[in-house]
């Protein structure tokens, strides 16, 4: 079983933070299906591909890539087992890796994936204006004085019509799709970074580290210390 690396454990470590995991994210926000394969490119170029001979450092990377496009896909709707189903668990993960122009193919279905999705989800006047929304959950969700207020404000709609709109498209209300961005964001900090909790309460927008674990236990079952034990144990 393959357990998320904490990246600033490992000898790899001034490698794979060479990856710039922003540029990712930003490419599935905008980017388009036919600038996939060189939006990979870009990301590995600045790597290195020597170094990308080595594959503890792909499969580094690749762990990266895997948290981060699973964490963009949630946003619009895909499960968990759906991404599964699309780009396998972690354990299948090497068998994606046996080379560089395997782990770049995998890399690039993986981008035109969520680009795909992406663009569906937005489709539609209603569907557009959602997306924007949460973009800009997903860019100021570590505030502390993020609100319905100051979304709706974002996308010019009155909290009353957008809360409404928002649970209609999305599920749930807009407090409870705040705070699982907040709670994976934090799993993401606890399986990769040697963080202190109270550190990824304030990066994850929790002014009040006791009222994070709180919270955190109340969706996970598991305190962050917890969490950060079994994931890298």
């Amino acid at each position: 079983m393959y357990s998320s690396p904490r990246l600033d454990l490992h000898a790899h470590d001034a490698d794979v933070r060479r990856i710039d995991i922003d540029k990712v994210e930003r490419f599935l926000e905008s980017g388009q299906r036919d600038q996939c394969a060189n939006a990979v490119d870009s990301v590995l170029d600045e790597v290195g591909y020597s170094a990308l001979e080595s594959f503890m450092l792909r499969l580094y990377i690749t762990m990266d890539i895997y948290v981060c496009a699973r964490t963009f896909s949630k946003r619009f709707g895909i499960s968990g087992d759906d991404f599964t189903r699309e780009f396998g668990t972690i354990d299948d993960m090497p068998k994606h890796l046996e080379t560089l122009s395997s782990t770049k193919g995998y890399f690039t279905r993986m981008f035109d994936k969520c680009v795909s999705w992406r663009t569906e989800s937005c489709k539609g006047e209603n569907g557009a204006i959602i997306c924007k929304a949460k973009r800009y959950i997903y860019d100021n969700y570590h505030l502390d004085d993020i609100s319905l207020k100051s979304v709706a404000s974002a996308v010019n709609l009155s909290p009353t019509y957008f809360s409404a709109l928002f649970k209609k498209d999305v599920g749930i209300n807009f407090i409870d799709y705040l705070t699982n961005v907040r709670i994976d964001k934090a799993k993401e900090l606890l399986c990769c970074t040697s963080l202190q909790v109270s550190q990824i309460a304030c990066r994850v927008g929790f002014s009040d580290y006791r009222y994070f674990g709180q919270i955190f236990k109340k969706h996970t079952g598991k305190t962050p210390r917890e969490f950060q034990q079994t994931h890298n144990s």
